[in-house]
C-alpha cells in the first residue's frame, strides 16, 4: 500500500476516533446528569451511584479512545506499524466496535451501525495497511563463467 494512503488512513481513522471520544463523553455526561437531576432509581439502586458510574464510564471511554487516536497518529507519523502492545489496544478497539455496532442496529438504527462500521473499517485498514510488506525478490545471481559439466 502506497506511503499516502496509509498516512492518510491512520490520520482519518485518529481523527474519526477523537471525535467519537469527545461524544461519548459529552453522552454519559448528559445521561449522568439526567440520572441525577431526575432522582431515579432502578431497582432500589443509589441513583448518585449510577450518575457516577456514567459519568467514569464515559470518561474512561474518551480516554481509551484518545489513546487509540494518538497510537493512530503516531503511526502515521512515523510510517511505521504500531508495537505489540499498541496494536492489541488497537484490536481491541476495533472488536469494540464490532460489537457495538451489532448492539446499535436493534437499539439505535442503521445510522449507528453504519458509523460503527466505518470507524471499524477505518482501525482495520490502518492495521492491515502497516502490516508486513513483501520482500522484494532477488534477483538470482550470474557468475561470471559457466559452470562446468
Amino acid at each position: 500500500m502506497n506511503v499516502v494512503v496509509r498516512r492518510l488512513v491512520a490520520f482519518i481513522a485518529a481523527l474519526v476516533l477523537a471525535v467519537e471520544a469527545v461524544g461519548i463523553v459529552i453522552i454519559n455526561v448528559v445521561m449522568g446528569t439526567v440520572v441525577k437531576n431526575q432522582d431515579m432509581s432502578l431497582a432500589g439502586t443509589d441513583p448518585a451511584v449510577m450518575s457516577k458510574g456514567t459519568w467514569a464510564l464515559g470518561g474512561v471511554s474518551g480516554v481509551f479512545l484518545l489513546l487509540c487516536a494518538v497510537l493512530l497518529v503516531l503511526a502515521g507519523v512515523r510510517d511505521r506499524a504500531p508495537g505489540r502492545v499498541a496494536r492489541i489496544v488497537l484490536i481491541c478497539c476495533a472488536v469494540v466496535h464490532g460489537v457495538l455496532g451489532a448492539l446499535t442496529v436493534g437499539l439505535v438504527g442503521w445510522t449507528a451501525f453504519a458509523w460503527m462500521m466505518v470507524v471499524l473499517g477505518l482501525i482495520v485498514l490502518a492495521l492491515v495497511a502497516y502490516g508486513p510488506q513483501p520482500e522484494p525478490k532477488a534477483e538470482p545471481e550470474q557468475s561470471a563463467a559457466p559452470a562446468p559439466a
